[in-house]
Order: C-alpha cells, then structure tokens, then sequence
C-alpha cells in the first residue's frame, strides 16, 4: 500500500503566494499614509472653516449692524424681532440653555451611572446582553421624537402633579434630553468600569469588602477617568441639542431658574431664525451667528475644563 503522502501546508502557500516586489510595498504603503494624512487634513480644514464662518459672520453683527458687545455679553434682555426696540442680551439664551441642560445632567448622570454599575458588577451576563442593546436602541432615536414625547407624554404628567407648569416648559425638554443622554452615560461609564483591572477587585474581595464596597469604593474611583469623559460628553450632547428644546421649551427669552416656565435655548433660537421668516441681510439674522460663536466658546471651555480634570483623575494601569 501507498503511504499518505504528508505536505507542509506552509510549503503550499509559499508555492502558490505572488511574489511582491519591495516597490509595490512602498506604493502601497505611501498610499495608506496619504489617505490618512489626507483625512486628518480635511478634518482640521473643515473645523476651521466653522469657526472662520461664525466668526466672521459675527463680526457683520458687531460691525455692520453696530451692535454693543457690553450689551451683548451683560444684559439679559434679549427680543431681537421688536422692530426698533431691539435688544440683543444673550444671557437670556445662556440661562435658558443652562436651565435645560442642568436638568438633563440631574437625570442623566446619577442614572447612567447607577445602571453602568449595576450592568457591569451585578447583572448576570444574560440580563446585562439584554439590556444594553435595549440601552443603546434609546440612542438610535430621533430627537424629535423625543421632542413629541416630551410635549404629549412628559408635558401632561407635570401638569397633572402640578398646575404650574406651562404648556412649554424647562423640565419637560431637560426629562426628555437627559433620557436622550441616558445611553451615552451609561454605556461609556461602563466600558470605563469594566476596564478596571480585576486584581483590583479580587484584592478588595480579599480584604473582606462586599460587593457594593468594591463597586462603589474601588472600581469606581478607578475608573474616574473614563466616567468623568461619559459626564462631560453627556453634557455637551445636552448643551448642543437643537429639535428637543425646539419643540417642548418654548420660544419666550427670558433668565430664570423655574423649571416651569417657559424657556428658549440657543439652539431653538438659531432653528427660530433658520426658519426663513426673517431677511438674510437683517440684524437678526447675524445675531444667529453671534448666538453660534458664543456656543461654540462655551462649548470649548467645557472641553478645556473636561481635559484638565481627566489629566488630574486620569489612572494607568499595568
């Protein structure tokens, strides 16, 4: 009898492989390189042609229209469609964005994190395969909707515990953007959490702690970092947030802290103007872009503040 014949299997792929010359991989390899830099340049070209469009459209604001900065970045009394009684104050739009948006983070946050920590150091691996999709189909939803939801659901349940509630209010929009940031806080915190190195856990186990001592006294510490990126990205999604607060705020400019009332954000003005009911060549229409540069330096000093205390909290781990 034949015996079976034994073939190296790295023989046959050597003998089948094209042989690649050193040039073709220098073209190659260039090519992979370009595309990169090529896309890191159109990124930066692309962010500083934003910011040189609103700045340069705010300066016709300023400029042209001969509007006062003091007035501007000091009063609070903002109602720019009154004919010659114009005022351009945009603390009523800042506090009415920040009403919003404190709010959302008292919903998101606390709530994100408690349901990360619960996903990673408590729920058996079935429960937690159904919940987060679940978590993360909220993420997937369109704002208006959310919107909806919050004029038809969110709306007539706080008027039902109370009667004081406007028709548009602060709270109704912040329930409805913070379940809106609901999956961003959870699902970062928890890549955060269970980033942690085991040994941690395991050497707080052997020092007798429970499991809630060592979810909330040392993984979480841990993973401060991460969790503390999860917070201020939730954040700027609320600051930022346009269909939501366009729908179930309201459109009255004004500076308070009731949560009852009704509100215009920065966002829902510029939707406001956007509209098409006001000239392209009038004032209002560049107080649009004064409003967009003052949220997008509001938006940057977030993201300083946000890199100063990751660098502070940041943690490696070997």
């Amino acid at each position: 009898m034949n015996q079976p014949m034994h073939v190296n299997p790295a023989e046959i792929v050597a003998r089948y492989r094209r042989p690649r010359s050193s040039t073709f991989r220098k073209i190659r390899d260039n090519a992979v390189i370009a595309s990169l830099v090529g896309c890191g340049v159109f990124t930066v070209f692309i962010t500083f042609s934003i910011i040189f469009v609103l700045f340069e459209e705010s300066m016709k604001f300023f400029g042209i229209e001969k509007v006062s900065f003091i007035e501007f970045f000091t009063s609070a009394r903002w109602e720019p469609l009154l004919g010659e009684e114009q005022h351009f104050g945009v603390w009523s739009l800042v506090g009415g964005t920040m009403l919003v948006t404190v709010i959302a983070a008292a919903i998101a946050l606390p709530a994100g994190l408690i349901t990360a920590i619960y996903l990673s150091e408590y729920a058996p691996s079935r429960v937690r395969a159904v919940l987060k999709p679940v978590l993360e189909v909220l993420a997937g939803i369109p704002t208006v909707v959310y919107g909806f939801f919050a004029l038809t659901v969110i709306t007539p349940s706080l008027q039902f515990l109370h009667d004081g509630f406007n028709t548009y209010n602060a709270a109704g929009a912040g329930i409805a953007v913070g379940i809106m940031c609901l999956p961003i806080v959870c699902s970062l915190s928890e890549d955060a959490i269970r980033a942690v190195p085991s040994s941690l856990r395991e050497g707080a186990y052997a020092l007798g702690g429970t499991r809630f001592d060592v979810s909330v006294k040392v993984v979480v510490p841990a993973g401060l970092s991460g969790i503390v990126a999860a917070f201020l990205l939730a954040i700027a999604r609320a600051v930022g947030e346009t269909m939501i607060v366009a729908l179930a705020a309201g459109g009255l400019a004004r500076l308070t802290a009731d949560p009852r009332a009704e509100v215009q954000t920065m966002t829902a003005y510029m939707v406001q103007i956007f509209l098409g009911d006001v000239s392209s060549l009038g004032v209002e229409y560049y107080s649009s872009y004064a409003v967009a540069a003052t949220l997008f330096i509001m938006t940057l000093i977030l993201t300083l503040i946000g890199n100063l205390i990751l660098r502070k909290f940041r943690e490696v781990y070997e």
